[in-house]
C-alpha cells in the first residue's frame, strides 16, 4: 500500500473523451485522484456531485480533480453529462491505475466476495508525493475532507 510521502505512480490512460492523461503531466499542480467504484451509482453519484458542487473551492485552492474508475469511456461520457461533471474522468479498464494505487481489492457484499474498486482519494502535491490518503471517504461532504 502507497504512503504519505511516497511519489505517486505515474500512468497514462485515457480520459471520457479518448485523449491521454499522465499523471507526470501535472507536475507543478496539486491534484486530487479519487477513485470511485462505477459510474451513476448512489455512492458514486453524491461523490462526484458534491466535487461538482464545490468544483470552484477546490480549483481556488489550486487543486485539479481526477476521477478514477475502471468504467469505459462511454460510460464515463453519459455520467458526466448526466450530472454536469466540470473534471474528467479516466478510463482504467486495464487496471493499470488502480493496481498501481493499490485499491483494487477484494470486497464483500451480501456475502460474495469479488475484486472492486476501493473508494480512496490520493492527494497530490507540486512534486508529485502523496501528501493525503483518504480511505474513509464521507461521499456527500468529500471536499471537506480535502479542504479541512
Amino acid at each position: 500500500m502507497l504512503q504519505i510521502g511516497d511519489a505517486a505512480p505515474d500512468f497514462e490512460v485515457k480520459d471520457q473523451n479518448g485523449a491521454p492523461v499522465k499523471m507526470s503531466q501535472f507536475r507543478g499542480k496539486k491534484v486530487v485522484l479519487y477513485f470511485y467504484p462505477k459510474d451513476d451509482t448512489p455512492g458514486c453519484t453524491a461523490q462526484a456531485c458534491n466535487l461538482r458542487d464545490n468544483y470552484d473551492a477546490l480549483l481556488a485552492q489550486g487543486y485539479v480533480v481526477l476521477g478514477v474508475s475502471v468504467d469505459d469511456e462511454k460510460s464515463h461520457q453519459k455520467f458526466i453529462q448526466k450530472f454536469e461533471l466540470p473534471f474528467p474522468l479516466l478510463a482504467d479498464t486495464e487496471h493499470e491505475i488502480v493496481e498501481k494505487y493499490g485499491v483494487w481489492q477484494e470486497k464483500s457484499m451480501y456475502g460474495r466476495k469479488y475484486m472492486g474498486t476501493m473508494r480512496y482519494t490520493f492527494v497530490i502535491d507540486e512534486e508529485g508525493k502523496i501528501e493525503d490518503i483518504i480511505t474513509k471517504v464521507d461521499t456527500k461532504n468529500h471536499t471537506a475532507q480535502l479542504l479541512k
